[in-house]
């Protein structure tokens, strides 16, 4: 079962911990780990930055954040509540993509259990099984705002039934306060709360998924109507700063072997590789921006009528 993590366990490949002692104050005050730590300081001071700029429906009337450009065009921050829910076409009933979303929670859910039986605890030593229980959470917490979406979009469909019932022939179908997803922010369409926000910084952290993940991931991303602003890579950033800061207070504690050979701070080329890491983030998350670019491009030519995802 391990392949389907993605990523390595405590029977692969475990160097020794032979060289120098991580435990050692004087390890941690080599010219090495200063440039590594500037790389990952840089980071997080970018990422900050970015969010701060960017990140809510307010951010352009905070000190030095971005400027709204037009006025009909939604602020790259802004998320609405029913985004978290809505599938990406008009005609797919929410249900649809509840389901999904259990199934791929239950599956996920139950593989990791599986692996944490099978190899332990110490599986969460690798960055990999980091990101694999993240998208299980992700499921999770997707699988339940559906859940919260689909009860809303049953209560609109009472409410415009009534509506057409009162009003007899002369009513609009579909009258009543249901929202039209496709149009911009016109003063009455609900904002996202802290859970909606926090569904799509998940989202957005899971770009680097690959094997059993990246299938249901991308099932997802075809399905659901959840915008992709280019700022949210700050996210992305954090969550491997995290895995790096977390692998070093481990490093300082006990003497152990480090779970990928580039992490090591004790070789001469460890500020490369640090960069290097660093950098490789980018292709990531370019090469799925463009697969959602070409999701959007294909929803408007053939499903123009319907579709809801707008950026």
């Amino acid at each position: 079962m391990r392949f389907t993590a993605g990523g390595s366990t405590t029977r692969s490949w475990q160097p020794t911990a032979a060289g120098a002692d991580t435990t050692d104050l004087h390890f941690w005050l080599q010219w090495r780990v200063a440039v590594c730590g500037l790389w990952v300081l840089c980071c997080v001071v970018a990422a900050a930055y970015l969010i701060w700029r960017h990140e809510g429906p307010g951010a352009h009337r905070r000190p030095g954040g971005a400027v709204k450009e037009r006025r009909n065009r939604r602020p790259d921050g802004l998320l609405y509540d029913d985004e978290a829910w809505r599938p990406c076409l008009r005609d797919i009933h929410p249900a649809w993509l509840l389901a999904y979303r259990l199934v791929s929670f239950f599956v996920l859910f139950s593989l990791l259990i599986v692996i944490v039986i099978s190899d332990g605890g110490s599986i969460f030593y690798y960055y990999t099984q980091w990101t694999f229980m993240l998208v299980t959470i992700y499921f999770g917490l997707a699988t339940a705002l559906s859940i919260y979406g689909c009860s809303k979009f049953a209560n609109w469909n009472a409410v415009a039934a009534a509506t057409d019932t009162e009003l007899g022939p002369y009513a609009a179908h579909g009258a009543g306060n249901k929202p039209t997803a496709n149009e911009e922010d016109d003063g009455t369409r609900e904002i996202a709360g802290f859970w909606g926000y926090l569904l799509q910084i998940i989202y957005q952290l899971l770009i680097g998924m690959h094997s059993v993940n990246a299938v249901f991931l991308l099932g997802e991303a075809s399905l659901n109507s959840l915008r992709f602003p280019w700022f949210r890579i700050a996210y992305f950033f954090l969550w491997t700063a995290l895995y790096v800061v977390f692998q070093w207070i481990v490093h300082a504690s006990t003497p152990i072997w480090w779970p990928y050979p580039f992490l090591d701070l004790s070789a001469n080329l460890a500020p490369l590789w640090y960069f290097a890491v660093a950098f490789m983030q980018l292709p990531c998350y370019v090469i799925f921006r463009l697969v959602m670019n070409l999701k959007r491009n294909l929803l408007s030519k053939h499903f123009s009528g319907s579709t809801v995802v707008r950026d």
